[in-house]
């Protein structure tokens, strides 16, 4: 389905259906949230059939986008000065703690239009300075780490990004913070960190998460 809607139309969508607020681990960045899940999936779904918008997945701040971030407010060094990829980068989350760490570069990829005005708000809410991508799979690489925040939640999805990141770590570091979803690589992955992440029962079948980073090597099938 096509989207029809302009960037104003988008932005201002945004505004009235979420509060700037903060993540419960990650109080340094301000983020265009829903706070009450109903309403927003509601509004979305009546602009869904007048413009084809996407679920508002961009709208609440899921726990791989969080541990990412939290992991690199705490290590700054670990970005310092590095062109980082936030992939299907939702609301920015991590791209932002990326920029505030100091990255040389800091760019996100989304292929719905509606997170794009999400992360360009994001970033203007906490004065930081991100290009905004869409689909860049496919693409060579012109980063040194690449972000990758729970993706593994599909099949088709993990299926259609995996190759590509694989050979992505050729040429840089690729991240996965994963929160035990089903479809995560059973090779090819070195486990760094970890971290418990309080979700809701609205979006989680749990009230939290033990989100786990690891970094991808070019091993392993798909």
């Amino acid at each position: 389905m096509t989207q029809r809607w302009s960037t104003a139309a988008a932005e201002s969508f945004i505004r009235a259906n979420t509060v700037l607020t903060s993540a419960t681990h990650v109080p340094e960045i301000r983020l265009h949230l829903a706070t009450e899940l109903t309403p927003i999936w509601q509004a979305t779904e009546s602009w869904l059939q007048e413009n084809g918008v996407d679920p508002p997945f961009w709208a609440f701040a899921w726990p791989g986008g969080q541990a990412l971030a939290r992991h690199v407010l705490d290590a700054p060094r670990t970005v310092a000065g590095r062109r980082v990829l936030d992939f299907a980068a939702g609301g920015g989350i991590a791209a932002i703690a990326c920029a505030m760490a100091g990255a040389a570069s800091v760019e996100t990829a989304e292929i719905d239009r509606l997170a794009v005005a999400a992360v360009r708000l994001n970033a203007v809410a906490n004065g930081v300075t991100i290009q905004a991508s869409d689909d860049v799979v496919g693409d060579d690489c012109r980063w040194d780490l690449i972000l990758c925040g729970d993706v593994c939640y599909e099949a088709p999805m993990t299926g259609h990004i995996m190759p590509w990141l694989r050979r992505m770590t050729r040429l840089a570091e690729v991240w996965i913070a994963d929160p035990g979803r089903s479809y995560l690589p059973k090779t090819g992955l070195a486990r760094f960190g970890s971290y418990r992440i309080d979700t809701t029962l609205e979006l989680e079948d749990r009230t939290s998460r033990d989100v786990v980073l690891y970094r991808l090597s070019a091993d392993g099938p798909p």
